[in-house]
């Protein structure tokens, strides 16, 4: 399965003096884009297996990291039980 259909990562690794701010950018637009097959983990895994160890001090890099290290939300909180503990 391609994680990149859109080539967001790809082409984050290719600009020249990106930021870590910028990475996070594309990296939401990128999770927002995922095929509904699969999930964000698989992805992140697959694109730092990709292009991370080419670019182990990259911003995107770092941002993949940081979104294999924490745990996927899964649901939606909102009206009610958003406002109110459970």
């Amino acid at each position: 399965m391609d994680y990149d259909a859109k080539g967001l990562i790809r082409e984050s690794y290719r600009i020249d003096g990106i930021t870590g701010g910028e990475c996070r950018s594309i990296f939401l637009d990128w999770a927002i884009s995922l095929p509904a097959e699969g999930t964000a983990q698989d992805g992140i895994s697959q694109m730092l297996d990709k292009y991370g160890a080419q670019n182990p001090d990259h911003p995107m890099t770092a941002v993949l990291r940081e979104g294999l290290a924490q745990p996927s939300k899964t649901g939606r909180r909102g009206g009610r039980s958003a406002r109110v503990p459970e």
